[in-house]
């Protein structure tokens, strides 16, 4: 998983506390990253739908739905594809023992093992949404967190 996607994760949560659009070179301010990095992420969550871009000199970035309506791994998603973890090369028919391909009618214990485990990681990361994210910065650091962020913006 790339890097962009906990900035990606970060601004969203932190999107969630903006009274409006907040600019790109913002978000990177506040999170103490590279700006021409974070846009190329923002502009990724934008194609796919998660936030928009305000133009303008009140213009920046916002969520597109309600925090509660994304998850975790739309974000991932987002940002880095929804390609599997994990792909199978089929390294069973390789090698001097080789087995042959006609006889691979189902996938093998490693295939089907990392596909679990790529279903189970989806899965979690689908039943959190950004508003759970942001309750939990909440609980952690206190009510006036978001408060705080607000008025920095």
């Amino acid at each position: 998983m790339s890097g962009g996607v906990e900035w990606a994760l970060h601004c969203c949560v932190v999107l969630t506390a903006a009274r409006g659009p907040v600019p790109a070179a913002r978000l990177a301010e506040l999170h103490d990253v590279s700006g021409s990095y974070l846009a190329k992420q923002l502009q990724s969550l934008a194609r796919a739908g998660l936030v928009h871009s305000v133009q303008g000199h009140a213009g920046g970035y916002a969520l597109t739905h309600d925090p509660a309506d994304i998850t975790v791994l739309d974000v991932v998603e987002a940002v880095d594809g929804a390609r599997p973890a994990f792909v199978c090369t089929e390294i069973r028919q390789r090698g001097p023992l080789a087995t042959p391909a006609e006889a691979c009618t189902t996938p093998c214990p490693v295939h089907r093992a990392m596909t679990q485990a790529d279903e189970a990681w989806r899965a979690a990361l689908r039943s959190i949404s950004i508003a759970d994210l942001a309750g939990q910065v909440t609980g952690d650091y206190g009510p006036a967190t978001f408060e705080a962020i607000r008025q920095w913006l």
